[in-house]
């Protein structure tokens, strides 16, 4: 058994920032990290201040360092339960069977992209399939773009993307009936409309040729989909009460986050806090590490008010006590 202040679970961005800061603030804190990170496909992390265009994998390497830099341990492994031992200690289990104890854990595990049951879809995952119009937008500018329906909310992701590129495809995919007022909006912008049933991804020589719809390829670059992000909770957290809520736009599902206070991350569960992705599955890597420092501010001033109780139980003021201090 092994005793911290902070337990982080997750060592993507968001829980990395928050070791550092819980370090540099002298609270013993150790990093859980499974090694999946939601942009793992991906070659490059953007519109991160000071680090334009970083290898991911670099990074993470490069937070781990710093939080070790600062006396916290990051350690390989994967959280598989939860749960509260006492009023003030948490008992974290790993997959190896290892156990520690916390006076706070923070949940940072970020999400999975649950993605449409297409055939190569998921092999071009961070390649040239994409979802995030801010993160890679760039690199695709002006390139054909084919985007692949899965709700209403996808009309609202065409028209983003129109602004990266003039040369927008949605295919319907059999999962949006337009309205004459949304064909209107997508003509406007010369966003063209294929319909039908998306059957596969086209690869030639390693390159994305083509989406197919039946008999017919249409040619893109890149292609882009829309997929349920669902918080990484799983049955880490069920022994405590803790779910993961849906989130909706214009009646389609389009996530699911941990439910947590959005100023500072404190979950319903006393102890458990909640920073990154997995509060909110469109922060890119820059907000989930801001999150994260700023949730472990917040936790460290309920640990510094916890200290205060317990100093104050431990030690009873008296005259003679004052005299002491003073």
């Amino acid at each position: 058994m092994h005793e911290f202040d902070v337990v982080v679970i997750g060592g993507g961005a968001a829980g990395l920032a928050a070791a550092v800061t819980l370090s540099r603030a002298r609270r013993k804190v150790l990093v859980v990290d499974a090694g999946s990170p939601r942009n793992a496909a991906a070659t490059a992390v953007h519109s991160y201040l000071g680090r334009e265009g970083i290898d991911p994998r670099e990074l993470l390497a490069i937070g781990r360092s710093e939080v070790e830099q600062y006396g916290g341990v990051v350690r390989s492994g994967t959280a598989v339960g939860v749960k509260r031992v006492s009023e003030s200690t948490l008992k974290i289990t790993l997959s190896d069977n290892t156990t520690l104890d916390a006076r706070r854990v923070l949940i940072a595990t970020g999400v999975v992209d649950e993605l449409p049951d297409i055939p190569q879809l998921a092999d071009r995952w961070g390649r040239d399939v994409l979802h995030c119009a801010y993160c890679h937008g760039y690199e695709v500018r002006d390139k054909a773009i084919g985007l692949i329906a899965s709700g209403v909310a996808s009309l609202h992701q065409a028209q983003l993307w129109r602004q990266w590129s003039d040369k927008v495809t949605l295919f319907t995919n059999e999962a949006v009936e337009l309205t004459e007022p949304q064909r209107a909006e997508l003509a406007a912008r010369q966003i063209t409309v294929v319909p039908g049933r998306v059957t596969g991804i086209e690869i030639t020589d390693d390159e994305l040729g083509g989406i197919r719809v039946g008999d017919d390829v249409t040619a893109v670059q890149a292609a882009v989909v829309f997929p349920v992000s669902v918080a990484k909770v799983d049955d880490l957290l069920t022994e405590l009460g803790l779910e993961a809520e849906q989130k909706e736009m214009d009646g389609q599902v389009i996530g699911a986050t941990l439910n947590a206070d959005t100023q500072v991350g404190k979950t319903a569960v006393p102890g458990v806090w909640a920073a990154g992705n997995v509060r909110g599955h469109r922060a890119q890597v820059i907000d989930a590490a801001a999150q994260g420092g700023l949730t472990a501010a917040m936790m460290n001033i309920d640990l510094v008010d916890e200290d205060v109780r317990r100093a104050v139980t431990g030690t009873p003021f008296s005259t003679e006590r004052e005299r002491e201090v003073t």
